[in-house]
């Protein structure tokens, strides 16, 4: 059987879609190599092939919590995990996406028109989802540390009562529920991330990663609205009912 490093990135890629993006993290763009072998790839970018190989050959397993743990976890756990996803997010797979839709060239006639839509539609849909990120990460989070210091005894809660004058976690899961279809119309223009036979490699390899992360983030949102929002709903609950034994003391 012949060795990896004697196969060309097309034929590796081709076989595992998935193998793009680990050639990725190693600084390679497959679409710029496909005709070359995998011991020349290595050698021109200075990388060491046992390191690459072992790579591509892995199964890749995301570091992912089941829902049952994470149920489990006290809320700062929840946000901390829910933090890093969002790190993840960013920093590495929405950057591995807007690289291989800036690379589109020539591509089948089937997908030119796409190409050049996603080339514009893309930058939006990422500066939409950070500015939510951040905007839930400084208010949603923000109000659950608050609530969560309360109880623990590490404030007086003054801030905290004029915080839930402006805040409610019933408010801020409506407002989530407004940002989970984030992907429709980049789901829509692809038709569902299908393409036919015909397409080009740099096509399928996109499509599939498109698909993939929009699994990641139902998955995500299903943490944030089944385990996260829940924990929180009951944390304001408990700061309600403290703030009331307060008021009726005095």
């Amino acid at each position: 059987m012949q060795g990896l490093q004697e196969r060309t990135i097309n034929d590796l890629v081709t076989e595992n879609y998935v193998r793009a993006s680990v050639l990725y993290y190693f600084g390679v763009k497959f679409y710029d190599n496909q005709e070359k072998t995998l011991a020349d790839v290595c050698a021109n970018y200075g990388l060491n092939i046992k390191a690459v190989i072992k790579s591509l050959d892995a199964t890749i397993e995301k570091d992912k919590v089941s829902d049952i743990r994470l149920m489990a976890y006290p809320i700062d756990l929840v946000v901390e995990y829910l933090k890093h996803s969002h790190a993840f997010f960013v920093k590495k797979r929405l950057p591995y996406i807007a690289q291989l839709i800036d690379g589109l060239g020539e591509v089948n006639f089937r997908y030119q028109s796409l190409a050049h839509d996603l080339k514009l539609v893309f930058p939006l849909f990422v500066e939409d989802f950070i500015h939510h990120i951040h905007e839930e990460e400084d208010s949603l989070f923000v109000y659950i540390k608050q609530l969560r210091d309360f109880l623990s005894g590490q404030n007086h809660g003054t801030k905290l009562f004029y915080a839930m004058k402006k805040h409610s976690i019933q408010e801020f899961a409506l407002d989530h529920e407004e940002h989970e279809h984030e992907m429709d119309g980049i789901k829509k223009i692809t038709n569902n991330y299908t393409f036919c036979e015909e397409a080009d490699l740099h096509i399928k390899v996109l499509f599939n990663e498109l698909a993939a992360f929009e699994r990641d983030l139902l998955i995500h949102a299903k943490i944030e609205d089944n385990i996260l929002l829940p924990k929180a709903l009951l944390l304001e609950r408990q700061v309600k009912l403290r703030f009331y034994k307060i008021i009726k003391q005095n």
